[in-house]
């Protein structure tokens, strides 16, 4: 009998986690989800229909708005001001933009690249777009993706900027910095909600440190160091 009760156990245990996994197909399982890294745990699929209805599930929320303390390294030069991947480091008219897109599993805490002092924060763009940020880093003025540019004084490295750029997934951008406040390198700027894209502005003198295909961490990657001359 105890041999029996064990079998009819089993496959009842068999049967719930069939009948888990037919109900979450093509998404994984809760009952592996805890095993399984966080692309896998939360597929970008998911993710975008969770946007679509406005119903975001709160286990991906918790690892979404993870905030860890952060420690800029000792080596100087400018830090990148977001976690993700660069994907450009074109040069226009004097300026060079380091754009970084953000996935879904990045960490979405922006961060000071500099010690320094806001000079302003300016809101720009009508509407949303989804997109890496590639073909609209060197929008100005025009309509765009929403953003939030935050310009800088950075002491030995000039003017630089941080634009908090949005897409259609991440339709809010948080600003913790004020125009004329004095910040420190490493400190947290702001935060955009959903995936995306920040782009540093800085002169195009500057020394670069990372490449197109680097990942980066904000705080902690150094970007940028003195100009060559």
């Amino acid at each position: 009998m105890p041999l029996l009760i064990a079998q009819l156990t089993t496959i009842a245990i068999l049967l719930i986690a069939i009948a888990f996994w037919a109900a979450n197909f093509p998404n994984p399982s809760p009952f592996i989800k805890p095993f399984l890294n966080p692309k896998l745990r939360w597929p970008e699929k998911q993710i975008r229909y969770w946007l679509s209805v406005g119903r975001i599930n709160k286990s991906y929320l918790r690892f979404f708005n993870r905030d860890p303390d952060r420690n800029p390294p000792e080596e100087p030069g400018l830090v990148a001001p977001a976690d993700g991947l660069i994907t450009s480091t074109a040069v226009c008219d004097g300026i060079r933009y380091v754009v970084i897109a953000l996935s879904f599993w990045d960490i979405h805490v922006q961060r000071c690249p500099s010690d320094g002092k806001v000079l302003s924060i300016v809101q720009h763009g009508e509407t949303f777009m989804d997109g890496e940020g590639r073909d609209f880093a060197f929008l100005k003025d025009k309509p765009c993706p929403v953003q939030s540019r935050i310009e800088f004084d950075a002491k030995a490295y000039g003017a630089i900027a941080v634009r908090l750029i949005t897409s259609l997934a991440a339709r809010r951008i948080e600003t913790w910095v004020n125009a004329n406040s004095e910040v420190e390198r490493g400190q947290r700027l702001g935060r955009i909600l959903l995936g995306s894209t920040v782009v540093l502005e800085m002169n195009e003198k500057l020394a670069l440190n990372i490449n197109v295909g680097d990942r980066v961490v904000a705080g902690q990657t150094i970007v940028a160091n003195h100009a060559h001359y």
